[in-house]
């Protein structure tokens, strides 16, 4: 069962391609597998053989095959670093070269301020920086990372464009069930600007591809707020995480 999920294919815009290397992408086997695996090569190795041999302190975060480990010192993130890889080589595992990346991620009062502009990390769909609460401390914050927004607006841009003939009822029940899986997802505390973001896109994006459903059915801000929205109101950012 196992060999047969590793040598399924890969279909993308109509060409069947089997990958000889690793999982295939967005396999359902990938997130299991990797579970199991790396729990032994790195989580185990990690909390028996590394962080006791560390002089700061040290923590490893992993979901599926993306992880993070923070150190405290510099010197011990460079120990890591030369380790790591050769650990991975020991089971056939490579670490991506572009996104295996070495963040000085420390508090942005020592820069001076400049934290957030210049250190910072993506992880599982974030973008982690440094900002201010509301009583003027420097805190961590997460806002969506700039590629999972183009990879969002270009999707909703390609499927109210393909889609634009269907029926109104049923393009807003769609559309609607994107917003709602957007915001589930990426609806954490302090990252309320960039849901706008998506939902303004969703907005024009909406409007435009209505409005070329023929020659002379173009729609203006006015005629789809009154005709349209008002019937059928999407659903407006909202924040479902607050942590």
């Amino acid at each position: 069962m196992i060999g047969k999920w590793l040598k399924a294919g890969v279909v993308e815009d109509g060409d069947l391609t089997r990958p000889e290397d690793g999982t295939p992408q967005g396999g359902v086997i990938s997130p299991l597998l990797a579970n199991i695996f790396l729990h032994h090569v790195l989580d185990e190795w990690y909390v028996n053989e590394i962080r006791p041999r560390l002089k700061g302190r040290s923590f490893l975060i992993r979901f599926a095959d993306d992880f993070i480990i923070g150190c405290e010192l510099e010197t011990d993130v460079k120990r890591i670093m030369t380790v790591l890889p050769k650990r991975f080589n020991r089971y056939h595992l490579t670490i991506h070269p572009k996104k295996t990346v070495l963040v000085d991620f420390g508090s942005s009062e020592r820069r001076n301020g400049q934290g957030k502009q210049k250190h910072t990390f993506d992880f599982l769909g974030f973008t982690h920086y440094w900002g201010k609460s509301r009583q003027g401390k420097w805190i961590i914050k997460r806002k969506t990372s700039s590629k999972r927004v183009r990879r969002a607006t270009k999707a909703i841009w390609c499927w109210c464009r393909d889609q634009r003939h269907y029926d109104l009822p049923e393009q807003y029940r769609i559309i609607s069930s994107k917003l709602r899986g957007h915001y589930q997802y990426y609806g954490i505390r302090g990252n309320y600007k960039m849901l706008e973001v998506i939902y303004e896109y969703v907005l024009e994006a909406w409007r435009r591809w209505l409005g070329r459903r023929s020659r002379n059915s173009y729609i203006t801000y006015e005629v789809f707020e009154e005709k349209i929205l008002k019937v059928f109101p999407l659903p407006l950012p909202r924040i479902v995480h607050r942590i």
